[in-house]
């Protein structure tokens, strides 16, 4: 009889992310936040030669366990790196092709999976509220050959237009909008991930497609959660359930202080036999 398992959705986006990072591939990943823990989880399980740099310019780093963003740019956070360069630094060599993937965490993404970090409601100018913008985040998403958005399953953070592009995704969806823009040809969004489903993108509209889906949600808990329809796959595949490796790795080596595994809610799940 199969076990029930009990994790939070901060638990479960940051697995979905993590079971996605391969071997032997280059990331450039967001500073402190969902992104670096994501890359921490996959190199203590399931892919321990995964290379990566951080946003601030920082060369594969081994940090011990999480460190939060105000102090990303400190000793512990830049522990056994191989360097510690800058962000233009490593903007010139995502520049030259090096890294095959970015990994960001998302205010909002749309339809056509760009992002939005600078303000919500309102104009530029008069915002209803502003944010922080986006730092490094234009060029991981202008310049690595492919993207990984994560963004909570929230209906206000999957509108069908962003309210400003901060970062670019496929902009209006036609064909090569993103080089008619000045960007490198065959750079783009590869998924965005939630704690409830994997999106991808159709080839030619470029609009967000749903591959995979949470086992323990239905099709309408998930289309709830959105402002417009994705595309859906056939087959739509299901995804997998966290691990008791997964969880005890999060929980016990890269954040015990629960700083941020803390967050999010409870999901109590029984798999089928």
């Amino acid at each position: 009889m199969s076990e029930t398992i009990n994790f939070t959705t901060t638990e479960s986006l940051l697995i979905n992310v993590a079971n996605l990072i391969e071997n032997n591939k280059y990331y450039w990943v967001a500073i402190g936040g969902s992104p670096m823990m994501a890359m921490m989880l996959a190199r203590k399980t399931l892919a321990p030669r995964a290379y990566y740099v951080v946003e601030d310019g920082t060369i594969c780093p081994d940090p011990l366990e999480y460190v939060p963003f105000l102090s990303g740019a400190s000793g512990a956070a830049e522990y056994r790196a191989v360097a510690w360069k800058d962000m233009n630094t490593v903007g010139f060599h995502c520049a030259m092709g090096y890294y095959d993937y970015g990994i960001l965490d998302c205010l909002q993404v749309d339809m056509y999976g760009n992002i939005n970090s600078t303000f919500i409601g309102g104009s530029y100018e008069h915002p209803e509220r502003r944010f922080g913008g986006p730092g490094g985040a234009n060029e991981i998403a202008s310049m690595c050959w492919q993207t990984i958005f994560m963004a909570d399953q929230e209906k206000r953070k999957y509108p069908r237009r962003v309210d400003f592009i901060s970062s670019p995704g496929y902009l209006d969806g036609s064909p090569r909008a993103r080089e008619r823009a000045g960007l490198p040809a065959n750079t783009g969004p590869y998924r965005v991930v939630s704690e409830i489903a994997m999106f991808g993108f159709d080839e030619e509209t470029h609009m967000m497609k749903l591959l995979a889906i949470a086992p323990w949600v239905t099709l309408d808990d998930l289309l709830v959660e959105m402002d417009f329809e994705p595309l859906i796959a056939d087959p739509l595949e299901k995804l997998p359930p966290p691990t008791e490796q997964q969880l005890t790795v999060l929980r016990a080596e890269i954040d015990p202080g629960g700083r941020v595994l803390g967050q999010g809610t409870w999901i109590e799940y029984k798999p089928e036999d």
